[in-house]
């Protein structure tokens, strides 16, 4: 018997469709459930969408029938939310939802123009016309996790899992557990001064009364804003550094920052717009350039941090102390035991010749949007291999869970079916 592995909750492909070419047909009920009736128009728009996003035929055969079933539960799980009042979803959730997913919509169309146009209406509109949707799809996921999220599975149910499918689990990828040390060269006195006075000019012609996106064009050094004016979007709290963040979030709609020094180098920041708990600014980057003498420096400290290491002082706790890198500096350097597909190009060629137990040369590397250079210590490698309970007990768990709670859905659907009144008519 072939495993597969299946989601157990329905997947929600109604959230925030784009426009996209329908032929012109005479709409016509495709399924009703309870008393709300799912138009073929609907079936069509979602099944679009579904194809679009995934970049597949829409005329795949049978595509259109799941995404038919995959409407229907949810309409059947939504009517049975409904009815149970301990689920609830509050105002602030669903603005909150709302708000996350077009950050991400903006995101990926690449400006809040952009996707204005791609669903013909402005985002304050799409904010009104996704609203109700959104909590429905909200009360479905709250009446999903308290049904299922609990569900956990026994010793016993693991093994018997693995008896079952053990011939058509996939095989687990080499994996690599690693740690490194981290560190970002100084930046000179004299360098930074200069960049900072730089930064300064620019922020007193702002205040005269210049064009910042003509300035942003002009002088900005992010690649990924320059073109649409330092334009960086709808924020939130946690997607830039601290000291961007510090002065982004007290300052007033249309007001200027002071000069703002981050890890990439100085900042001026204008903030256009705010929206509860996100803000909307746009900014100059001036980046730090780097010394090559200390950069030369950098490299010297980082080979005598290996060199202690190999003496038989803990790499840990030289990372603990030395590293640069905020996160993994304080777990000793520890980046995790990660499957090799994980891994850049970069990466693989940093590790590429170093052994188990081995720590590797200094390497130029980025971390983040911040350029340093790193020592790798390779503590195991895992080569690919048969999952098997020995070695993958955790991963073959979460797979003996999920396929619990698919079970346990599928069952229910059944018998949502017999409770709640359901007739296809497609």
């Amino acid at each position: 018997m072939k495993y597969h592995i299946m989601p157990f909750l329905c997947l929600s492909i109604i959230t925030l469709r784009p426009l996209l070419a329908q032929p012109t047909v005479i709409d016509r009920i495709a399924a009703v459930v309870g008393k709300e009736p799912i138009l073929l128009s609907d079936v069509n728009s979602q099944t679009e969408y579904y194809a679009f996003s995934n970049r597949i035929d829409p005329n795949t055969p049978g595509l259109k029938q799941q995404v038919l079933e995959a409407m229907i539960n949810e309409k059947l799980i939504l009517t049975k939310a409904l009815e149970d009042t301990t689920i609830n979803v509050t105002e602030d959730e669903v603005t909150n939802q709302l708000d996350a997913l077009i950050a991400q919509r903006v995101q990926q169309a690449g400006s809040e123009k952009k996707l204005e146009e791609l669903y013909g209406m402005p985002i304050s509109r799409m904010k009104w016309e996704f609203r109700d949707e959104t909590r429905k799809q909200l009360l479905v996921q709250n009446l999903q996790q308290v049904k299922f999220g609990e569900i956990q599975s026994s010793r016993r149910e693991v093994e018997e899992f693995y008896a079952q499918f053990k011939d058509s689990l996939p095989s687990v990828p080499e994996q690599i557990e690693l740690y490194h040390i981290f560190k970002i060269p100084k930046i000179g006195e004299t360098v930074k001064n200069e960049i900072k006075n730089k930064a300064q000019k620019i922020l007193d012609s702002l205040r005269a009364g210049g064009d910042f996106a003509d300035f942003a064009r002009r002088y900005s050094e992010d690649g990924g804003t320059v073109s649409s004016g330092g334009d960086l979007g709808f924020v939130r709290r946690g997607e830039f550094f601290t000291e961007f963040e510090e002065a982004v979030f007290v300052l007033k709609e249309g007001s200027l920052s002071n000069v703002v020094e981050t890890p990439l180098g100085f900042h001026v920041i204008q903030l256009l717009e705010r929206r509860g708990e996100q803000v909307h600014p746009r900014h100059i980057l001036l980046k730090f350039k780097r010394d090559p003498s200390e950069a030369d420096s950098t490299i010297a400290l980082l080979k005598a941090l290996k060199d202690s290491a190999i003496k038989g002082e803990n790499f840990s706790d030289l990372a603990k102390r030395h590293s640069d890198d905020k996160q993994s500096g304080p777990m000793g350097g520890y980046l995790g035991l990660l499957p090799v597909t994980q891994f850049d190009k970069s990466m693989l060629e940093a590790i590429g010749k170093t052994k188990e137990g081995e720590i590797s040369e200094p390497v130029e590397v980025t971390s983040g949007k911040t350029g340093g250079y790193q020592i790798i210590y390779l503590k195991k490698r895992i080569p690919e291999h048969t999952m098997n309970l020995a070695d993958d007990w955790k991963r073959i768990e979460q797979l003996t869970t999920s396929y619990k709670r698919n079970d346990e859905y599928q069952k229910w659907l059944k018998q949502l079916r017999t409770e709640i009144y359901c007739e296809i008519r497609l």
